[in-house]
């Protein structure tokens, strides 16, 4: 059985052991994720947690400090000075942002990595230094990272060492708009993002904006004009259009626990209509267990993914001639993070990559 590792709020870093019987494979996460992958390991066939580590929380169990985990028999976090990575085979890295290039340089080579964190989603050294304020301290690391958007660059997973798992606006923003860029279906130029993310997005810290007086009954734009995964959403845009795009990305935080909507205005390639933007995502997407492109008409909403790891896409006519308007709709906890950090580990250790995921969404 395999292994994993979480960081959060209260967990820094988790990392799991190789059990010699079963030759079970270790995993690594974090933070506002932590409590998520265990759940998903909880059903997973080859992974399992046999070591977590952990900093103000060494020494107590999961469960006091995710109370829904309580019934799971795992060992108790450990201090990540005390842990043994010898006998771990992979790790899923959940840290702050600017924090996880260090530990994850550490690290022994033989160690397959996902790291949840933003400190390697940037191939530019020098953007990221821009976007994040202090400079990158494993550049040479960074050489060897594979972006982690699975449906895209799922070849280039399978063969990583280490895997940057995306962003959640980026993964909701460039599953749609990616393969119509490639397709030359739509302008690279006047893309427009509106973005709404339920308040688990700001992670568990307790911060005066994340109150409920403050998000009750509200939406707040925030991040307008610098939110930090501007860069990355246009690095992976730049890359379908072989040319650089720039994007207008505003995010807002709303009254609801998970969930994630971007709604993304194109402009339209000359002689397309939005039907063939529809068939190609559908093209695209066909053989796709995770990417669901809706029936005509049907309009995407955050319950309808909860829970889960699917994403789920639309298109439909703007009333502007010459553009369209996309809606794509993902659980950010799950398809925005730890499910699509199980999702590139599986592949990376060759196992079918929808192993553990196949939870359907919730609803109500």
């Amino acid at each position: 059985m395999n292994s994993a590792t979480f960081s959060s709020t209260f967990l820094r870093t988790g990392c799991l052991r190789k059990d010699l019987q079963d030759g079970v494979n270790n995993l690594k996460a974090d933070t506002r994720n932590a409590g998520k992958i265990v759940r998903l390991l909880a059903n997973h066939p080859h992974f399992g947690i046999t070591l977590m580590t952990a900093d103000r929380k060494a020494g107590q169990s999961i469960g006091s400090v995710f109370p829904h985990l309580v019934s799971q028999d795992l060992p108790k976090m450990v201090a990540i000075k005390d842990a043994d990575f010898s006998d771990v085979d992979a790790v899923f890295c959940c840290l702050p942002h600017g924090t996880t290039q260090e530990i994850i340089k550490g690290l022994p080579k033989s160690l397959k990595i996902v790291d949840l964190s933003a400190d390697f989603r940037l191939r530019d050294i020098s953007e990221y230094e821009e976007w994040y304020g202090q400079a990158h301290s494993a550049p040479e690391l960074q050489k060897e990272v594979v972006y982690g958007l699975t449906e895209i660059l799922r070849e280039e997973i399978k063969g990583a060492r280490v895997v940057a798992n995306p962003g959640c606006y980026p993964t909701s923003v460039q599953l749609p708009l990616v393969p119509l860029i490639k397709a030359n279906l739509i302008e690279s130029k006047n893309i427009i993002i509106d973005s709404k993310s339920g308040v688990s997005g700001a992670g568990r810290g307790a911060k005066e904006a994340n109150l409920y007086t403050e998000i009750a009954e509200g939406i707040y734009s925030y991040g307008v004009t610098r939110h930090r995964h501007v860069p990355e959403i246009e690095q992976g845009l730049s890359d379908a259009a072989n040319s650089k795009v720039t994007v207008s990305f505003t995010p807002h935080l709303m009254p609801m626990s998970r969930g994630m909507q971007s709604t993304i205005y194109v402009e339209l390639a000359a002689g397309v209509n939005f039907k063939d933007l529809n068939q190609q995502l559908k093209l695209s997407y066909e053989d796709e267990e995770f990417v669901v492109v809706l029936e005509e008409g049907a309009v995407p909403r955050t319950h309808n993914t909860r829970g889960s790891n699917f994403c789920f896409i639309n298109v439909f006519p703007d009333r502007i001639p010459g553009r369209a308007i996309i809606i794509s709709v993902i659980d950010n906890l799950v398809k925005g993070a730890s499910g699509q950090a199980l999702q590139n580990l599986n592949l990376m250790m060759g196992f079918p990559e929808n192993t553990g995921l196949l939870y359907q969404p919730l609803f109500p």
